[in-house]
């Protein structure tokens, strides 16, 4: 995309069309639009409407499409004011569809983090694994029907990088300085308008944009998406407070998500009950709304639930808040708030075949890295103001913020996963796999936890990450050391000198680490589970870098 088009009128349909949820016959598409306008979408015979609305100057619809045929492959268009903008006429990209399962299909999805930018705007990370999967999906369905037709892309968050922009976008900010807070980040997007510039960025890339349109998706925040380490701690949140910039940043950010994110996470039947989102249709210009949201969002953590559930045939998957719900109280540090916890564990008891667990952050670690992990939360809650501010100082400066450093809410977890993967709580059987898919650490991998003999489910820790970014190649060793036995052993020993616990679970790596860019594929059909990391070749196709039936 050229440069210029960050500030130019991209035709009337801005972004989209981005097909989200699909449940039984109804379907939602999220777009955004140059003016307002009604939007329709017609999928014969199935079909909706919906009014935009606005958001500082920019504007939205999300369309419900009624009717959808069962077990069918629907094309649609997308109508603005009664006419057609989408698919274009020129579109070298097959039409754009809507698909309702079929009885006893397998279940396939696809996923992964950390996608900072279009391959357009920057070149200098390896292939972007998003752009090759949708690529390989393309060209399957233009030679024949598709073998891997996904149900579902999970993106397990820093779909933006509001703190990492690339060069692109860096010079437009330079451009809009006049309009800019004088004491804003120059390299870093702050208000509302600049946010729509990043998904701009990022989703009008080609092969993005045609994959969004026709396989539904659900998204997750991690900490890019507002700043790098975001709620590390309640010292954190202080420190920033201190930034004249730093409100708005936080109410653009969490503003911004829920428009382009997490208002497609709502089922048509979520929608009815979610009170911002009736409040913004109906005020057709909800920029005070929405600003007055992010920013309570913000300052009453837990006054709005991120969280959410999607089941799919026998397949529920619950997407966690790692992010805007922790508890940062000293001496109480979690990963989640009591309240958030306890709609988290409500939403576990059920009859299903797999569970997975949406989490951008990974539960399971390299074991000597889940240790330090610990030893730096001990130490940053000693009642020594120095050794506290030494432990926090290594929290951020290493990025060891995972569930390993909340203590209290690994051990919760590990203990839930224990509980219904013994077939207690209100499942019965117990489900065949309990996966947790996480993103966040640039490397991918697969571990087995070992639970005790009362767990009848095998449990995994499944973390794809990045899409689109790269790790350093100095820090590539750390990560392997860190599931060294020898290096785990060691670092155990110097966390039991700190006074820090032996973790409830232990666990084996099964594959990985894999530092490359990468898309995870899970395959679920009856009570069998198969995972395959495919990762990207110079020459912009997927590879197969590890394989593993889930038993």
């Amino acid at each position: 995309m050229p440069e210029a088009d960050l500030d130019a009128d991209q035709g009337v349909l801005v972004l989209g069309p981005v097909l989200r949820r699909v449940e039984d016959d109804k379907a939602t598409i999220w777009v955004e639009t140059a003016r307002p306008a009604t939007v329709e979408v017609d999928a014969a015979p199935a079909g909706g409407a919906a009014r935009t609305f606005s958001v500082h100057g920019h504007h939205y619809a999300l369309v419900v499409v009624s009717g959808l045929p069962e077990a069918a492959v629907t094309q649609y268009t997308v109508k603005i004011d009664g006419v057609q903008v989408w698919p274009r006429p020129d579109d070298p990209a097959p039409p754009p569809v809507i698909r309702t399962r079929p009885p006893g299909a397998p279940v396939r999805l696809v996923f992964g983090s950390c996608r900072e930018a279009s391959p357009l705007s920057v070149t200098r990370y390896p292939p972007d694994a998003l752009d090759a999967y949708s690529g390989r999906l393309i060209e399957s369905i233009r030679s024949a029907a598709p073998t891997e037709w996904p149900d579902l892309l999970v993106l397990l968050g820093d779909q933006v990088y509001a703190d990492e922009t690339p060069e692109k976008i860096q010079r437009w900010l330079r451009n809009r300085r006049s309009s800019r807070r004088a004491d804003a980040p120059s390299t870093q997007v702050v208000d509302f308008h600049e946010y729509t510039k990043l998904y701009l960025d990022s989703w009008t890339d080609p092969e993005i944009r045609w994959l969004l349109s026709t396989v539904p998706s659900v998204m997750i925040f991690d900490d890019h998406e507002i700043i790098d380490d975001w709620n590390t701690s309640q010292r954190w949140r202080e420190q920033m407070e201190q930034l004249s910039w730093w409100p708005q940043r936080i109410q653009a950010g969490l503003a911004s998500y829920w428009v382009y994110q997490h208002l497609g996470n709502l089922s048509p039947g979520a929608l009815a009950e979610c009170p911002i989102y009736a409040a913004v249709v109906s005020a057709g210009d909800a920029t005070e709304i929405l600003d007055e949201f992010g920013s309570r969002a913000d300052r009453d953590r837990g006054s709005y639930r991120w969280s959410y559930t999607v089941d799919i045939d026998r397949t529920r998957l619950v997407m966690v808040d790692n992010r805007a719900a922790r508890e940062l109280e000293q001496g109480k540090r979690a990963m989640l708030l009591d309240s958030e916890w306890a709609w988290f564990a409500k939403q576990l008891p059920g009859d299903y075949d797999h569970l997975l667990i949406g989490s951008s952050l990974p539960w399971l670690l390299p074991p000597a890295i889940h240790h330090l992990e610990a030893t730096t939360e001990k130490l940053a809650e000693s009642p020594r103001p120095w050794v506290g501010r030494l432990g926090e100082k290594l929290r951020q400066a290493v990025d060891l913020e995972h569930w390993a450093a909340f203590g209290r809410s690994f051990d919760a977890l590990s203990a839930l996963l224990s509980q219904i993967g013994a077939g207690q709580g209100g499942v019965a059987p117990p489900p065949a796999t309990i996966s947790v898919l996480s993103g966040d650490v640039h490397h991918s991998y697969a571990a087995k936890a070992r639970l005790g003999p009362e767990v009848a489910t095998p449990v995994y820790q499944l973390t794809c990450s990045p899409v689109h970014n790269d790790m350093p190649k100095l820090i590539r060793p750390a990560m392997k050391f860190g599931w060294n036995p020898p290096a785990a052993r060691m670092m155990r020993w110097a966390a039991r000198m700190f006074g820090v616990r032996k973790p409830v679970v232990r666990w084996k790596k099964l594959a990985g680490p894999h530092f490359g860019n990468a898309v995870g594929l899970l395959v679920l059909q009856g009570r069998s589970a198969h995972v395959n990391f495919q990762g990207t070749r110079p020459d912009k196709t997927l590879g197969e870098v590890a394989a593993l039936t889930l038993h």
